[in-house]
């Protein structure tokens, strides 16, 4: 009988310590004072679990600084700004700086050591490199392919935004595959010419407009493509040609800089054919560039090569000076060379945004303010910072944007400048409703994408540029002018290139190999 009660007495005493334990349990998982846990590491298989372990954080305290372009600016009443906090479960402070002054600031927040959570900076600035050397900034190229949106950064904005090999912020991107070949339409009709798609087409078509007639009023007074003294152009074909974005790899793996190639020698030679035969303006090396665009405009040139959008541009001004219902321009992407279809890229960027190592002590904290401004590129944050809220800001019409603000000095200080934190790394939101000719500039810019020719040297910080960079480039600059206007010729382009490297090129060559080792 006793052994009986005491194992009664043990089972009792078993179930009391287990309901003392779920009771325990619960009660830590209640919430209360407890302080929550965070768990950004956990793996995706953890699925429901995590995300009720993300919705128990308290909001994210963000300490921001972002540039701005106006003076009456958001406070904390904004509908936009509450909209955000509660959108990314935040609390943001968010520091507007005027932009004209945005630089300095920038240098004494840096100086200062007080730097915020989160802030725009000049990635080409000075003092911000030598703020990340020290180790201010956080090495964010790791984590990015751990996030939707971030994870579709572009390989090649992502070197040049880099330094030492490293990735110190999130780039605020911008239009990468910008460039294209703005055509005059009636011309191209009047000719029958259809868009050129290799380089000899290219060629034709700019002898078809001096030669043919292309405006139809019986005069010799037309010619090919206009260039200014804004070197672009010749920078955009030379890359047509094969010629490297300013470096490329030679047969050894060493980076040279762009004249060394045989490519590039090749572009000069048809440069200076399209001088020649009068294809090109004769006074191309002085043209300012404010007037570039007057001799398209004015029906004198029929081709334009900068940047696609341009078209949208020629062809507004033009509609000023007689309006009708179609556009007088049409632009393509450039045209296939010897070396393949191929483009030149702008940098893809305009700043970034830099997390600092003194405000986001670790890695957890860091993980979490990633997937802040990661959030920030779903559409429905896109439309939030750019268009503000829908029936209030704008309505959507046919799936295109259509702003009600009506220059309402209330609606607008409620969105002003919260773009300014938008990187754009992501799925395209919903935008105004788009002309014929801004659909086309959209394609070709987004199919330029898949042939942009990066530059490799682009992170590389050279210290011998820094002091000779500017004599450096006049010295090529100058030679290729004069080799396409026929003053120089091979043996004097040669001369060139050895001047160049006798006064620091040799140098410039290879601190920037020597860098190059380092980051591969």
């Amino acid at each position: 009988m006793n052994k009986e009660k005491n194992k009664g007495k043990h089972w009792v005493l078993v179930m009391v310590l287990v309901a003392v334990m779920l009771i325990s349990a619960c009660s830590s998982n209640s919430g209360g004072n407890t302080s929550p846990t965070m768990t950004p590491s956990s793996s995706p298989s953890q699925g429901s679990n995590e995300n009720e372990v993300e919705e128990k954080l308290e909001p994210l305290k963000l300490n921001i600084m972002i540039p701005a372009f106006n003076t009456d600016l958001p406070d904390d009443s904004s509908p936009i700004i509450k909209a955000l906090e509660e959108y990314t479960n935040t609390d943001v402070n968010i520091q507007f700086v005027p932009n004209s002054s945005y630089p300095d600031k920038v240098n004494i927040t840096l100086v200062s050591g007080e730097i915020p959570h989160l802030m725009v900076v000049d990635r080409n600035s000075a003092s911000f490199i030598n703020a990340a050397r020290a180790g201010a900034f956080w090495d964010v190229g790791p984590y990015l392919k751990d996030y939707p949106n971030l994870s579709m950064a572009h390989e090649v904005t992502l070197n040049n935004t880099s330094i030492d090999g490293k990735v110190y912020g999130i780039y605020r991107e911008r239009v990468l595959g910008r460039m294209g070949v703005t055509i005059n339409v009636d011309w191209m009709n009047n000719l029958g010419l259809s868009a050129p798609t290799t380089i000899d087409e290219f060629y034709n078509m700019l002898k078809a407009f001096k030669e043919n007639d292309p405006d139809q009023n019986g005069k010799d007074d037309t010619y090919g493509i206009v260039v200014s003294k804004y070197s672009g152009p010749w920078d955009i074909m030379q890359v047509w040609f094969g010629a490297p974005n300013k470096w490329g790899e030679d047969e050894n793996g060493q980076l040279q800089p762009t004249h060394m190639f045989p490519e590039y020698r090749e572009a000069l030679k048809f440069f200076r054919q399209l001088y020649e035969e009068g294809l090109v303006n004769e006074d191309f090396a002085v043209m300012d560039s404010a007037v570039w665009n007057d001799p398209f405009v004015n029906g004198k040139a029929g081709v334009f090569v900068d940047v696609a959008d341009n078209s949208r541009r020629l062809d507004n001004a033009m509609q000023e000076k007689a309006p009708r219902d179609t556009s007088y321009t049409d632009v393509f992407q450039a045209p296939v060379g010897p070396k393949g279809h191929r483009d030149m890229p702008t940098s893809g960027y305009n700043g970034m945004l830099a997390i600092s190592k003194s405000s986001v002590k670790t890695e957890e904290e860091l993980k979490r303010v990633l997937k802040f401004v990661d959030q920030l590129s779903d559409v429905e944050m896109q439309l939030l910072l750019e268009r503000g809220e829908e029936g209030r800001h704008y309505e959507m019409v046919d799936g295109y944007i259509k702003s009600t603000i009506n220059d309402d000095p209330a609606l607008l200080k409620e969105i002003e400048s919260l773009n300014q934190l938008l990187t754009y790394i992501g799925p395209d939101a919903p935008t105004i409703e788009q002309t014929p000719i801004n659909e086309k500039i959209n394609n070709v810019q987004k199919a330029n994408e898949a042939i942009v020719v990066g530059n490799p040297a682009e992170p590389l910080i050279s210290e011998v540029y820094a002091q000779l960079g500017q004599q450096l480039d006049n010295i090529i600059a100058d030679a290729r002018i004069q080799y396409i206007v026929g003053q120089i010729d091979d043996a004097g382009l040669d001369a060139a290139i050895e001047l160049w490297r006798k006064n620091g090129g040799d140098d410039y060559i290879a601190e920037i190999n020597e860098l190059y080792q380092a980051i591969k």
